[in-house]
């Protein structure tokens, strides 16, 4: 395991839930970000009830995929007890962090509004479905809405079939991520200044951002990008999936260069200078033809034997299903598969940060159960043992 954690001594408090908050800050709780995660006394965060898999009752394996290496506290942030304990907590923390609806940082106080005279360097960062400040504050709205909203699925799938979603819940993992920059960025300013500021991200713009070049394509040229048989790239050919006698290849010859190799490799130089296909326009101009002609060469050999032909040379990738993907040896060799150790599990399988530094992937520990650290925390702030269990008493913690 790394021994360098760039973010140890910084606290990170997030009243977070579910996918998009969760996924954003394991990043600082795996740099070595102290994070404490706030969650409702009475349930927790509503991953932990996401099944079909379970640690133990009220505790699934979902859970883990966004908290490793945080702690749990347990605070009821609507009560005046519990905003008491959370201003404790925020004079000695760095960043204030949450992933609910648009409406509800002000309505409890988590913004930097209310947090500013508390601690000026605070920085407050929010995730929502589409923001703070307009008249949809108040929606409720996950990512399958957003894929939906911004153009993903109308981009994704054959083009014949119907509209397509991503396999994954992309917006989340993108807006918490860019969140994650987001804080890093503010902290670093408040850390000069003394300054905090609120920082927000919301599902909607990350996934409209992600339309990259095809929005530029369309708000510039008016074209609009549509869907290519078998995942085909919009403007560069031959960039796309073929079938093998056993499965699909990804093949992407994706600039000039490879053409050649490709057609070389595959045993059919012919192709190089047919008049139809030698350059990367006609190339696009004669698509149907060349995936017909390619279809019918890939089709002749296994996966097998056209990736020993083409690795290295032209890009190319195995269409694994998910347990080939997860089961592939090179996943081993470059560490983004880790075995740690859960209460109910001696050895649980996580997946790696793909971060790296010097050269060594980050530490992973398991998420926490439910208030695991509430007793540890409150006792940090000077609460006995009798005050706390009074505070569980009253539905506090």
């Amino acid at each position: 395991m790394s021994a360098k954690q760039p973010l140890k001594g910084f606290r990170v408090l997030s009243a977070e839930q579910y996918g998009a908050g969760p996924y954003g800050t394991m990043f600082l709780a795996q740099m070595g970000a102290e994070v404490i995660k706030i969650e409702p006394p009475k349930g927790g965060d509503t991953a932990r009830h996401v099944g079909p898999h379970w640690l133990r009752e009220q505790e699934s394996l979902y859970f883990q995929s966004f908290n490793l290496n945080k702690r749990s506290l347990t605070l009821d942030l609507r009560s005046e007890k519990g905003i008491a304990i959370l201003h404790q907590l925020v004079r000695e923390s760095h960043v204030m962090a949450n992933n609910l609806r648009g409406d509800v940082p002000a309505k409890i106080g988590l913004d930097y509004a209310a947090l500013k005279a508390v601690n000026p360097a605070i920085v407050c960062a929010h995730v929502s479905a589409y923001g703070r400040d307009n008249a949809r504050a108040k929606w409720p709205g996950y990512d399958y809405l957003m894929q939906a909203e911004a153009g993903f699925c109308a981009l994704t799938g054959d083009p014949d079939g119907p509209p397509v979603r991503f396999g994954l819940s992309m917006v989340d993992f993108m807006s918490g991520t860019q969140m994650a920059v987001g804080l890093l960025a503010a902290l670093l300013d408040a850390q000069r200044s003394g300054e905090g500021c609120d920082v927000d991200v919301d599902l909607l713009s990350a996934a409209v951002h992600q339309t990259s070049y095809p929005a530029l394509w369309y708000m510039n040229e008016n074209d609009i990008t549509g869907r290519a048989p078998n995942g085909a790239h919009p403007s560069a050919t031959p960039s796309q999936m073929f079938k093998a006698t056993d499965g699909w290849l990804f093949v992407m010859a994706q600039i000039p260069k490879f053409w050649p190799i490709l057609c070389d490799k595959i045993g059919h130089p012919e192709l190089i200078a047919d008049p139809r296909f030698d350059t990367p326009a006609k190339r696009l101009d004669n698509r149907p033809a060349l995936s017909e002609m390619l279809n019918a060469i890939f089709a002749e050999h296994s996966m097998a034997h056209w990736q020993t032909l083409l690795e290295g040379h032209v890009p190319v990738a195995p269409v694994y299903q998910l347990d080939q993907a997860l089961d592939s040896p090179w996943l081993e060799t470059i560490g983004m598969r880790q075995t740690i150790s859960h209460p109910d599990r001696d050895e649980m399988d996580v997946l790696s940060s793909p971060i790296k530094l010097n050269g060594e992937r980050l530490p992973n520990r398991a998420g926490p159960l439910l208030g695991q650290d509430s007793d540890a925390i409150l006792g940090d702030l000077g609460y006995d043992d009798d005050a706390i269990a009074a505070l569980r008493a009253d539905g506090i913690v």
